[in-house]
């Protein structure tokens, strides 16, 4: 454990002169006097490295000295292999490309290592599509991808949902989120604030001429989809659903609603009533979503509000009862 610790904090050193104790204390999950301790460790076993103090200070190995444990591990190799997601290469456009690097990395590796690498392919695939729904990539991801690469900003037209009208967004794209199957494009507009947005949503699409866009240093994408992931999820619940719900109704609607609604639903719920039946506000995204949500949980729901939910479902128990020639009651 420490010796791996070790060949990272020289590599990062060797990468990235100028990390400061505190630095490599984050990098390396530890504390800042254990990474005192490793660099004198380090120097012990004939690894040049040093702290200097000032503005340009941190550590440092000395001039012209690079480390030799660049050198893969079969377990190093093996994961490599994982990095990426076939199908979202595949979306992306850049399965051709990666297809060559696999191979051109295999070339370079030794034998025992280009097997440990094979290996993992075999053993491992990841599959980031949700299961019952038919994955789709939308028209424009590609043209987005490039942008994203080239640091490009793109005039975007978003179809809203619930609303007939698109919107018209000059957007400077970051990156690119793959979520459940679903692409997110991460990125800047004018007034400077971040935005998300599905890509299965952009319309249309069209580069600037403007140079390419400065981008911000400081944003990093895994970071900025960690905290705003559930917020932006929130903002797509525009409405709100009023439902009485029976016991087992109330324990599968984790199963068919968007989870943020879903929390927000079990904090709101009533009392039980003397049926067992609990009333809560569910947020939704439309009408038209939350029917097809709703309407897999059958009689365990009673749509409440609002009224033009509430006449879908007669509808729809109308259609069913002459489907199935029921006339009556029992």
């Amino acid at each position: 454990m420490r010796a791996a610790r070790l060949i990272r904090m020289a590599l990062l050193v060797q990468s990235s002169p100028g990390l400061t104790a505190e630095a490599l204390a984050r990098e390396l999950d530890v504390s800042r006097r254990t990474v005192i301790r490793d660099a004198q460790a380090l120097q012990e076993a004939g690894v040049p490295i040093r702290a200097e103090r000032g503005r340009a200070g941190g550590y440092h190995l000395a001039p012209g000295h690079r480390t030799r444990l660049t050198t893969l591990h079969p377990t190093e190799a093996e994961t490599l292999y994982l990095s990426g997601l076939p199908t979202a290469l595949r979306d992306l456009g850049l399965s051709d490309a990666a297809d060559t690097a696999r191979l051109k990395l295999s070339a370079t590796l030794l034998p025992s290592l280009r097997a440990a690498a094979e290996s993992s392919v075999r053993r491992f695939h990841l599959d980031a599509p949700a299961w019952f729904r038919e994955p789709s990539t939308p028209g424009l991801l590609p043209e987005l991808a490039r942008a994203v690469w080239s640091d490009r900003t793109v005039r975007i037209s978003y179809a809203r949902p619930g609303r007939d009208d698109a919107v018209t967004r000059l957007l400077e794209p970051y990156g690119l989120v793959l979520k459940a199957g679903v692409w997110y494009v991460v990125g800047r507009v004018p007034d400077a604030s971040w935005r998300t947005y599905r890509v299965d949503r952009v319309t249309a699409l069209s580069p600037t001429d403007d140079e390419p866009f400065f981008r911000d240093p400081g944003f990093d994408l895994t970071e900025y989809w960690r905290a705003n992931a559930a917020v932006f999820a929130r903002t797509l619940l525009r409405t709100t659903a009023t439902l009485r719900l029976t016991e087992r109704g109330l324990h599968r609607l984790a199963a068919v609603a968007d989870p943020a609604g879903v929390t927000e639903a079990l904090a709101s719920a009533s009392a039980r009533e003397p049926d067992g039946r609990v009333t809560v506000e569910l947020p939704v995204e439309s009408e038209e979503v939350a029917f097809a949500q709703l309407s897999e949980l059958g009689a365990e729901v009673e749509v409440l509000a609002p009224e033009g939910l509430r006449e879908r479902f007669r509808a729809h128990a109308r259609a069913l009862a002459a489907l199935y020639g029921v006339t009556g009651q029992r």
